[in-house]
């Protein structure tokens, strides 16, 4: 039974469920059906978890530009998260998917990026919290009374401006989160150009999990990151800075602190060579 700081485990959750310091988030989610997420939470999810939407409630609507997730409105999603019993700084949040982290690590880097440091994943996920036969229900949790209000740390953030002028720059290096052949141009199943951006080095974010959603161990993920260590400075992306923030907490837990996210990523990128 373990508790890190940005990580807990299914055993140590389930002795929490009464704990009113705890709130817990379902972040399921797919992108080639984007309600299937809320739907299976409306089927059955982690007593007391509430539900937010990667496109509905941790993106922003998409434009011309800026990529196919969007960070979020600030005051909108703090809102929500009052709504939840939130209490900024007091509140351990525990953030779970069913995809590796894919989804649950977005909810993780946006608390932190608003100034919420109490945020962890649940090692395994989803799967891992049904294979021990924890406790399940379709029960939707009311409302509550929280207190958030956004602080955002504008300097974890790149525009396209500041990731074209990496590339002048032999102290910052650019990451690219995506499979190894979505980098390579080989395939491209959403965006309508294939390929990468200039110079970027590619660490797909999968690497960062087995396959059965576990975070490798410490050993493993500094392992990911020790050509990086001359670097002053660490952009990441993705396809469109999801993904790239499982790469951001491997980074964090690697003892990173110099890393930024480009979340428009690659589908903000290629929209303008379309």
């Amino acid at each position: 039974m373990k508790q890190t700081e940005y990580l807990v485990d299914s055993e140590w959750l389930s002795h929490q469920q009464d704990n009113p310091q705890i709130v817990i988030i379902d972040c399921r989610f797919q992108l080639a059906n984007p309600n299937w997420g809320e739907e299976q939470y409306h089927k059955n999810h982690i007593p007391g978890a509430y539900y937010l939407s990667l496109d509905r409630d941790l993106s922003s609507q998409v434009q011309r530009h800026g990529g196919r997730h969007p960070l979020p409105d600030i005051e909108v999603l703090a809102q929500k998260f009052t709504e939840m019993g939130i209490v900024k700084n007091e509140t351990l949040v525990v953030a779970y998917d069913d995809s590796r982290f894919a989804f649950a690590a977005r909810l993780w880097w946006l608390l932190r990026y608003l100034g919420h440091d109490k945020v962890a994943l649940l090692d395994g996920g989803w799967n891992g919290w049904i294979d021990r036969n924890y406790p399940i229900t379709n029960a939707i949790p009311e409302p509550k009374s929280g207190s958030f209000t956004p602080q955002p740390n504008p300097d974890w953030l790149v525009d396209i401006d500041t990731v074209k002028a990496a590339k002048n720059n032999d102290s910052v290096v650019v990451v690219d989160s995506r499979d190894s052949d979505r980098y390579t141009g080989l395939r491209e199943p959403i965006d309508p150009i294939a390929g990468s951006i200039t110079g970027a080095l590619n660490s797909p974010w999968k690497k960062v999990s087995d396959e059965s959603g576990y975070l490798q161990s410490l050993e493993k993920q500094q392992k990911l990151w020790k050509n990086y260590q001359e670097a002053e400075e660490i952009i990441v992306y993705c396809g469109s800075g999801v993904t790239a923030c499982v790469n951001l907490l491997s980074l964090e837990l690697s003892g990173f602190k110099n890393t930024k996210l480009y979340p428009g990523g690659w589908s903000d990128w290629c929209s303008y060579l379309v």
